[in-house]
């Protein structure tokens, strides 16, 4: 037998508690620091021609910060959009399908963002 305040403790109107939440916040943090990084590797690319870029972003400690940087950035995205999602759409069905779409192309933006970095990287 449980008290109504056990059984709502750590949930919020999504019923999924914080979870959500601190995973947003570690995703931001991961790419604030990331940032610095990403930004250097680009102003590095300006002015080269393909093969330049293509060395640079072969190198592994450079293919790393960025595949963490769309990582991160993707799942902060999916997050987010989801806790819109959650909060603003009342229709349950509505809000199934909006959450299964944001899903889809969260996946679809990460495969194609890292198929492209692989792509570059690979010179060809």
């Amino acid at each position: 037998m449980r008290t109504p305040l056990g059984r709502v403790r750590n949930l919020g109107a999504a019923h999924s508690g914080t979870t959500d939440f601190w995973r947003q916040r570690i995703t931001g943090v991961a790419m604030t620091l990331l940032i610095v990084p990403v930004l250097v590797v680009i102003l590095t690319l300006v002015g080269r021609n393909h093969a330049g870029a293509a060395q640079i972003l072969g190198s592994l400690p450079i293919a790393i910060i960025l595949l963490l940087f769309i990582i991160a950035s993707i799942w902060h995205m999916k997050i987010g959009m989801q806790v819109v999602i959650e909060d603003y759409v009342h229709s349950e069905k509505l809000k199934l399908a909006s959450i299964m779409a944001n899903n889809f192309f969260c996946v679809a933006v990460a495969l194609a963002s890292i198929y492209a970095l692989l792509k570059l990287s690979s010179g060809v």
